[in-house]
This record gives C-alpha cells, structure tokens and sequence, in this order.
C-alpha cells in the first residue's frame, strides 16, 4: 500500500487545487496514495476511495466498525468527483480499483451503478439483509438486471441553502412561488447582496438550478417523463425542459448572479453564502455541512424548496439517491469490503450516515431523526411529489458532461436555450 501509513485508519484528503494541478487520470492516479494502484504486499488493508461528501459519514462510522472489528484495517482518500470519477473507473478496468468506492445510483456517470454492472465490475450485494429495504421505486437506482450493487443510505435534497442575516437585512422571507422568488431577488439585490451565489465553474454545480426547477416544468405534468425519452417520444428541446433552462437564463439575465459564475468556484460559492455576502445557492443537502463548517454562526443557514411553479402546494422537489458505495468484483479484499457494507446496511448506521449528509434515510424506524433544516421537504417527499436527479436515468455517460457544458455555454452567452437542449438531446441519443 502506498499511503506509507500502518495504522488502522489512514486517510487523505486531496485538495480540489492540488488534484486539478496534477491533471490527467494517470498522474493523478499515482499522486494521490488512496487512488494509487495497490501493489498486493499489504493487501489485507481495505482500500477505500469516496468522494469528499462521503469523508464525514466515513470517519464517523469507520471507527466503530473497528470495535468489533478489530483486525481490520483501512486505507480511505477522497478526492473532487469529477477527478475520482475518472481515476477510478480507469483503474476498475485495469483490475487495480480499491475494494470499496464511490458508486453512482442509476446510469447518468460514467462511475454509475449501471455502467459499472454492465462491464462486470461490481460485486452483488443481493444477498445483504438491508436490500430488502429497498423500495421498488429505487431498484434502478440501486439495481441492474434485478441484482443490487449500490450501498447508498438515502435520499439527497436539492434546495436553496440560505443565510439568514442577508434575508433578514433585506427584509424578506423564503419565497414559496417563482414569482415570490424573482421579488426576493430584487429586494436582495437591491440592498446590495447578491441573490444567488453561483460557482459554475466546478461543472456539476451547473446542473443544479436546472435540476431544482425541472421537476416542476416537467415532471408535475408528466410523470412518466423519463420512459417517453426512453422511447423516443419525446426530447429535452420539446419538453417542460425549455422552461426550466429559460427561467435559469432568467435569473443570469435580471442580474441575480455574482459576477462571472463561469469563473467561480463550488468553494467561493460556499464562502460568499456562509460570509452573507450573497443570500443563497442551490445546492444539494449532501453539503450542508460544507456550508455549516464555511461559517462560524451555522444556526444564520436555512434551506428551503426551490420554487419552479406558483401553486405552493403543488410543489415538486428532486430528491436523487445520495452517492454511495460498490465493491469491485476484483476486489483484493472482497469479504472484509462486503462485511463493512453488510455493518453499513444496518438501520442505525443507514441513520447516521444520512444524518452526516443530511440525507432522508433509505428506510426509517422509531430511531430515525432527520435534519431539522430539511423540514420544508417533508411533505412534498412523502406527498410523492419528489422525483429522482434527472440523470438517474439518463441511458450514458455523455449526456451529464453535455449539460454542464451547455449551462455554462448559456452563461457565457456561447448559446441560446435551443442551443443547449440540443447539445443534450444529441449526447442522449449517442451510443451507450
């Protein structure tokens, strides 16, 4: 192993600015310890690699683990998605991946479950108690051909994260329709805050406004969105799609952005939020604590549901399976990886890991607590007006890159609308 390290739970984290210097999968591969092929002379250590949302769930439940495990040993790093994304993937091909790594529920990446099944580079975990759990509206989340190879402990949310302060200087309150929102922002920017924060230039930020405002513009009206791409009948371009991607070309055109977002970063982003200087982002409940952490009063952060429509109460939400974990089907340890998933798997550990990500768990019992700021989204989850990320069930890898690179060829005003559903509907149609 060449983290150098003979503890039993050696870790690094790689700055997204140091990852991004190397540049390239294979120099990366080798920089980073964790990513780094595993030369089989201390093999009887767990290697584990996860993105850097998965880090805190991983230090809390890694240790406890260790007690009634007491000869095992881990090896974890984490690293932005985008750059494990493509390291690691490389490295399942070659037959030297860590035992246990990021997986993506459904098939949108080129590290999703679905890709990955479909090459024979996942282990099953069909026979694991918490599968059961699984409710059949996730299975293509979580399963491929009706075998299960994602460990995933829940439901992520999309939303506005909010700083309080700003809000309450401008003298406003959580908007429940896009009219009320497109007010909000107009205060906001008015009194010299920026509305939203937008760090598009880390590419899966871009795909989160879209994201918060298509379920609404699509899915509300046509539930079954997702089998007419499918089959054909239908395309981003001619879909509620158009206004989803209009009102985000809306908010850049009526000034509700910051300064060059092409050029600004998930972390400036985070800091101008937690810093008050701007009053809100879009984002994902998974960095929640990123954004507690970034600011030394997190009781000032709130979250609420991103209104697409003007019927609060027939809202609709995105609420995707949060990133999880696989084990390769080559994987040098692959009973102690299975174990580990096995102990993830139980209710109390599905609990915290989801509280560390302020996720909503997979299942729930009477010892379930959920994240107090995620109580606006409760009732439109379990109202059923909750639908999975869009790229779950993208049928490729190709077409998530194509809608990053489009929202941001929209904000540089490379494209128009059209233009950009174009972009996605031809990476759609490409060969899987």
């Amino acid at each position: 192993m060449s983290t150098g390290s003979r503890g039993p739970f050696a870790r690094r984290t790689v700055s997204r600015r140091g990852f991004l210097r190397i540049g390239g999968g294979a120099a990366a591969a080798a920089a980073l310890p964790g990513l780094a092929a595993c030369s089989g002379s201390d093999s009887g250590t767990v290697r584990i690699v996860g993105v850097t949302d998965q880090q805190k769930p991983l230090d809390e439940l890694l240790p406890v683990y260790r007690k009634s495990h007491p000869d095992t040993t881990f090896s974890t790093s984490y690293a932005p998605t985008d750059q494990v994304q493509t390291v690691v993937r490389t490295q399942l091909a070659g037959g030297n991946a860590p035992d246990v790594h990021v997986l993506f529920p459904g098939s949108g990446s080129a590290m999703s479950m679905v890709e990955l099944a479909k090459g024979g580079l996942l282990t099953d975990l069909s026979d694991q108690a918490w599968t059961k759990g699984i409710p059949a509206g996730f299975d293509a989340a979580y399963r491929n051909d009706g075998k299960t190879y994602l460990y995933s402990a829940g439901s992520s949310l999309i939303g506005a994260i909010y700083n309080k302060k700003a809000f309450a200087e401008a003298r406003v309150s959580p908007p429940r329709t896009w009219s009320e929102l497109l007010t909000v922002c107009a205060k906001l920017k008015a009194k010299g805050i920026v509305p939203l924060a937008l760090g598009a230039q880390t590419p899966w930020v871009t795909q989160l406004i879209t994201y918060a405002l298509v379920p609404n513009a699509v899915y509300a009206d046509n539930p079954r969105f997702d089998d007419d791409m499918a089959a054909g009948r239908t395309t981003f371009a001619d879909s509620g799609w158009a206004d989803a991607m209009g009102k985000y070309q809306e908010l850049q055109r009526r000034g509700f952005f910051n300064d060059n977002p092409n050029g600004t970063t998930f972390e400036q982003q985070t800091s101008m939020v937690a810093a008050g200087k701007a009053a809100m982002a879009v984002q994902v409940s998974a960095v929640l604590s990123m954004y507690r952490e970034a600011t030394r009063t997190p009781q000032d952060l709130g979250m609420f549901p991103f209104p697409g429509g003007e019927d609060p109460a027939k809202a609709w939400i995105p609420a995707g399976i949060v990133v999880g974990l696989g084990v390769a089907a080559r994987a040098d340890n692959q009973e102690k990886a299975k174990a580990l998933i096995a102990f993830l798997g139980q209710q109390e550990n599905i609990n915290r890991w989801a509280a560390a990500v302020s996720a909503i768990p997979l299942t729930r019992d009477s010892t379930t607590t959920i994240d107090p700021i995620l109580a606006d989204f409760l009732p439109i989850v379990d109202g059923n007006r909750a639908v999975p990320f869009m790229d779950q069930r993208w049928p490729n890898a190709e077409v998530q890159p194509a809608h990053f690179a489009a929202v941001q060829d929209l904000l540089a005003g490379k494209t128009d609308v059209k233009g950009a559903l174009g972009q996605m509907d031809k990476a759609y149609g490409a060969d899987s």
